[in-house]
């Protein structure tokens, strides 16, 4: 590589910086983010010598984006740059605190002049894993908002409707069952619960989705509805009811988004061929696995060796070591997706596979507490599922976690 490409990217240009092997500036430009900027850019990098078997690489300071698609499409290696990496490398060349657009465009160029190989290019992933990658992370988020949505309408019904919150505090869900949700949406304050018939709450409950014991479930909630409570004056009572409808919108908002992008990202994901490899891991069910092969790829270059996929997922531990001190602390800078996936997967895990039972406790016997001893779980199940994935092989239990072979005592003759 003799010449090198750095884009500081921004919302509606991008300033461009192409240096030699020395770190002589050859060019500098600034295009929009159009198809006439691409145009410009590319044209650029061909007057500077790309050729379609020996491109140009690019750092820029994000993976996601229009520009960042096209650049990868033209099969060039594409260094996304950590923001807070670019800064520590502004300090090299200047110490004075001064920044602009054009000089971390140069800043990112000479990164890949002098520590290419210390930073990961965007992996070669498929057409298809790319889409489950985009349904994955919306239904994550989707979750994430209606965890959220869930969490502030429970707020708010604990301060004027407690009857309603002990209603379907048993029921799995609680209160983002559809059941709980059209029956709040009929009655939003305890006035207008008092008001409902079993008749009405039958009509509710089949409504809802309901095909069983709608009888003893309607008259179960009539009960709790009229149950005495502690009540808010009765205009404020009304305001609250409606501040709880304006609430329950954002929440049903929510679910929805996540039943749908979850039936979305779990029809793509069946029609990947490492879907078969990933779900004979315990604990991998085809949404889980699907959020898995999203943030792992299916780029077998990617990751080298085992060691690499652990720290990205933040399942490996960093060492801090100065003179005689020495810490082991747990990884903070990890892909989040994956290690949200990965807790789950190693919590489901420990049901699912008596080794991973087993490898769990001994964790834990050892000293570490839960967190820690799943995370070493979570770091074991990726170094198997990064053998399987390289093999094509699927997850075997006794190769994973091998019982230990008891030698018989010798008898002296």
């Amino acid at each position: 590589m003799n010449v090198f490409c750095g884009i500081d990217w921004a919302e509606d240009h991008h300033d461009i910086a192409l240096v030699d092997r020395e770190g002589q500036l050859l060019a500098r430009q600034r295009i929009s983010d159009d198809v006439a900027g691409l145009t410009t850019l590319m044209s650029l990098l061909a007057e500077h010598g790309d050729a379609a078997g020996d491109p140009i690489p690019v750092a820029i300071e994000t993976p996601r984006g229009l520009l960042t698609a096209c650049l990868r499409a033209t099969a060039r290696r594409v260094y996304p740059i950590n923001p807070m990496a670019v800064a520590r490398y502004r300090d090299r060349h200047s110490i004075a605190g001064r920044k602009s657009d054009h000089g971390d465009a140069v800043v990112l160029a000479n990164i890949l002049r002098t520590d290419a190989h210390t930073h990961r290019t965007l992996p070669a992933d498929s057409e298809l894993v790319q889409a489950i990658a985009v349904l994955a992370r919306a239904q994550q988020d989707a979750v994430w908002a209606r965890t959220t949505a869930h969490n502030k309408l429970r707020s708010h019904l604990r301060e004027y409707y407690p009857s309603f919150l002990a209603a379907f505090a048993d029921a799995r869900g609680g209160i983002n069952r559809a059941e709980a949700r059209v029956i709040l949406a009929a009655a939003s304050h305890p006035a207008a619960a008092a008001k409902l018939t079993n008749h009405r709450l039958v009509a509710l409950l089949k409504r809802a989705g309901r095909s069983r014991g709608i009888a003893a479930e309607a008259a179960r909630l009539s009960a709790a509805l009229r149950t005495p409570q502690m009540r808010q004056l009765p205009l404020v009572e009304q305001a609250m009811g409606r501040q709880a409808i304006a609430l329950l919108g954002q929440l049903d908002a929510a679910c929805t988004a996540a039943d749908d992008l979850e039936q979305a990202v779990v029809e793509a994901f069946e029609q990947h061929p490492d879907a078969r490899i990933i779900t004979s891991f315990p604990g991998l069910a085809l949404l889980t696995g699907a959020r898995v092969l999203a943030e792992v790829g299916d780029d077998r270059a990617r990751f080298h060796d085992p060691k690499g996929l652990k720290a990205y997922a933040g399942a490996a531990p960093i060492t801090r070591a100065s003179g005689k001190s020495t810490t082991v602390l747990h990884r903070r800078v990890k892909n989040n997706r994956l290690n949200a996936a990965g807790y789950t997967w190693a919590f489901s895990a420990l049901t699912a596979s008596p080794g991973a039972r087993t490898h769990y406790d001994r964790r834990r016997q050892a000293g570490d507490r839960h967190a820690a001893a799943q995370r070493n779980l979570f770091a074991r199940l990726l170094g198997c599922l990064h053998h399987c994935l390289q093999t094509g092989q699927p997850y075997r239990e006794q190769t994973a976690f091998p019982r230990p072979t008891t030698t018989r005592p010798t008898v002296a003759a």
